[in-house]
């Protein structure tokens, strides 16, 4: 899948245009992305990026790595996803960095997202949900999560976010309505956020392929 992800990586650079700062989110597949981005540097006014692992590849390519409050709106997000359902909702957060992600898509005019095609699936939910919650609210988020879900919260042991909380990866799960699940659970007290770009879907897919296919 790998020659998948590059060429859908390099494919997204068809929407960067000269002179902007370009969103850039994390993952194997936005890897090609930014080594693609970085061999357009010059055109570009730099990044904002939505994980320390992302920042490190962009500034050892040469490309400055804006603050996203200095940055205000951006034009372009490029990220890519665990899963996309047909309407372009996505479960993310594999990565565990799906809280800074929504930030930049929220603060984005356009969502470009990147996958390979193992990705695209009918119905969202085969690949487990992540919702980062505050350390404490742990146990409190997963029984919540348990009663209002029938899913199985299960603590991705080890794995502390950039934001400094934890994650909760949900299993079992089929959703029928991405938009009213995503809602439903940041009501919950002690979620930061929820792996589920519904409300703020993709606005273009990439699906990698020889030729990349553009939803």
């Amino acid at each position: 899948m790998s020659e998948a992800k590059r060429l859908a990586g390099e494919k997204a650079i068809d929407y960067v245009e000269d002179g902007m700062i370009v969103g850039v989110g994390t993952g194997s597949t936005v890897a090609f992305f930014i080594d693609a981005l970085g061999r357009i540097r010059d055109r570009i006014a730099g990044a904002v990026s939505s994980s320390e692992q992302s920042t490190a590849r962009l500034r050892m390519l040469g490309i400055e790595v804006l603050d996203a409050n200095a940055a205000g709106p951006l034009k372009l997000y490029v990220d890519g996803a665990d899963e996309c359902d047909p309407h372009k909702c996505l479960i993310k957060g594999g990565g565990a960095a799906l809280t800074r992600e929504k930030i930049i898509a929220e603060a984005s005019e356009t969502f470009v997202c990147i996958v390979d095609p193992a990705k695209r699936v009918p119905v969202l939910g085969k690949f487990p949900l992540p919702v980062e919650v505050i350390p404490m609210a742990r146990s409190l988020v997963a029984r919540r999560i348990l009663a209002l879900t029938g899913g199985q919260p299960v603590w991705r042991d080890s794995a502390v976010t950039d934001n400094g909380n934890w994650i909760l990866d949900v299993h079992n799960l089929s959703i029928v309505d991405p938009v009213g699940l995503e809602t439903e659970l940041n009501q919950i007290p002690g979620v930061v956020s929820v792996g589920l770009f519904a409300r703020r879907r993709a606005d273009i897919v990439i699906v990698g392929g020889e030729p990349p296919q553009v939803l």
